[in-house]
């Protein structure tokens, strides 16, 4: 793949994607969900209505437009009206709490806030709280959505900028510390991502895509949203991954891919191996990313699908793809594949061995934090290198994710990486998926485990100790277990490892 002349190809916004779609195959479908089916030309044409009245509700190119909703046409809509117009699209999940989304707001300061009150209860009933007013364009294309009152003291940013300097999204992360940081891509940065992750997944016109992971999130926005409509696919949007329902649309609706957290694979394989598996013959392509992969989920996941579960590594400043398995050379460990073209990485040692904080530098990396230059500066270096702050190492061009800097747990002068302690745990057939992390103690730190049992199953924490202990050195060992009915997560389906924390205090 020729990366330069990819760059060059890229249009200037990203709504131009679907222009493009429209004028080829105005006819195809793009968006599919329960209540309607957009065409490209009926995308097109939708997209065009709204940027029209966000601009009568006075919307200007430099603002940012809060849209809060979960996937559904109205959503898809509004990101791509929002570059029509050259605003930012601050795109929120609308199961975030009000403390949380205020939180965000009042950082961010959109000059409108848009819900998608007719795809989502919480973003009916956020709306209702800001006293948004209920609307729809005509014909109802998109469904009912809300607007909120323009803030009149709003600031506008620089607009009219090239696609690598002008921002097209801001999304709010929190990492492990637990505090937001508002994080500026680009257009080129999420036109790249969709480009280059939909080649190498040869997406094309005849894909139907299974769209359940949050567009909020970065892996649903990029990769899987922005990714299949650049390619002419179509996307089947679901507000929530409910499990019984997603196996009917794998099944029934002849998805061809399906890109989800490792819970959401868990979940499916639970649920549907004891009736028999899962008939989904036209799956071509699964893909599990958002949080590690351990290899007992894996085996079990190619099994039920019949298909490679492919894996990949990247994060919320890095558009989010660094790397991806192979298509045609599946990985047969945890490798999270080789780098996508055009990435840079190196290893900055730890110690003395291979693993150390991965750096990566290229075309996805993030314009930095929203008004944050300090912590920018901190992040991203001065020749472009992002400072990830995950343990990786490089062998053999595959990239191996150990673990988070921060979630490092040194115990007795030994390094504790939690994937490599919670796959123990995740390999016992009673446990669903689990979380490790670090403890200070006087001159020391200690091992904590959270898990959470697969539906139906029971042990205790005696017996899953012995388990590990069999499979860990002693100093990895856990001192101690928690049982939880389910680990704290986020809406894209990341355990909150950060709030784990408090439930040992």
């Amino acid at each position: 793949m020729d990366t330069n002349q990819l760059i060059a190809s890229l249009p200037a916004r990203i709504d131009a994607i679907v222009s493009r779609g429209a004028k080829a195959h105005p006819d195809h479908i793009a968006l599919h969900e329960d209540a309607r089916t957009l065409t490209y030309a009926q995308l097109d044409d939708a997209i065009d209505a709204l940027a029209a009245r966000l601009a009568a509700a006075g919307v200007r190119a430099g603002d940012r437009v809060m849209l809060i909703g979960e996937n559904s046409t109205a959503l898809v809509a509004s990101l791509f009206a929002a570059s029509r117009l050259d605003a930012w699209a601050l795109v929120t999940n609308a199961r975030l709490s009000a403390v949380e989304l205020d939180a965000i707001r009042a950082h961010a300061k959109p000059r409108i806030a848009f819900y998608t009150v007719e795809a989502s209860d919480d973003a009916a009933h956020h709306a209702q709280r800001d006293g948004a007013s209920v609307e729809s364009l005509d014909a109802g294309s998109i469904g009912a959505f809300a607007l909120s009152a323009v803030d009149a003291t709003s600031a506008q940013e620089p607009h009219g900028l090239p696609s690598d300097r002008q921002c097209a999204a801001l999304i709010y992360t929190t990492g492990t510390t637990g505090a937001p940081k508002g994080v500026m891509l680009s257009h080129r940065n999420l036109l790249f991502v969709a480009a280059v992750s939909s080649t190498l997944r040869r997406v094309g016109f005849n894909d139907r895509v299974y769209a359940v992971l949050p567009i909020s999130h970065v892996f649903g926005l990029a990769s899987m949203c922005l990714g299949s409509l650049y390619a002419g696919a179509m996307l089947r949007l679901a507000a929530r991954f409910e499990t019984e329902r997603a196996g009917r649309v794998l099944s029934e609706e002849r998805m061809t891919i399906f890109q989800g957290v490792p819970a959401m694979h868990a979940k499916l394989i639970d649920h549907f191996t004891p009736r028999g598996g899962l008939n989904a013959p036209s799956l071509r392509f699964v893909y599990c990313g958002g949080s590690p992969l351990d290899m007992t989920l894996k085996a079990a996941a190619e099994a039920f699908y019949g298909v490679p579960l492919h894996n990949g590594y990247g994060m919320t400043e890095s558009s989010p793809t660094v790397s991806n398995t192979s298509l045609d050379a599946p990985a047969r460990d945890s490798s999270v594949g080789p780098l996508i073209p055009g990435i840079e990485a190196r290893i900055v040692p730890l110690d003395n061995d291979d693993t150390g904080e991965l750096w990566v530098r290229g075309p996805n990396v993030m314009l930095g934090y929203y008004r944050d230059p300090a912590q920018t500066a901190t992040t991203v270096t001065a020749d472009g290198w992002l400072k990830t702050g995950d343990l990786a190492r490089l062998e053999n061009g595959s990239l191996y994710i150990v673990g988070r800097s921060k979630e490092l747990i040194i115990r007795s002068g030994f390094n504790v990486y939690p994937a490599e302690v919670e796959q123990a745990f995740n390999s016992h057939p009673a446990v669903l998926h689990s979380a490790v992390i670090g403890r200070k103690v006087e001159g020391n730190e200690e091992v904590l485990a959270f898990v959470e049992l697969r539906p139906g199953c029971s042990t205790n924490e005696c017996e899953l100790a012995e388990w590990v202990s069999a499979r860990l050195a002693p100093y990895k060992r856990p001192s101690s277990i928690r049982i939880l009915d389910a680990l704290l997560v986020s809406a894209s389906g990341k355990v909150l490892k950060h709030r784990l924390g408090t439930l040992t205090n």
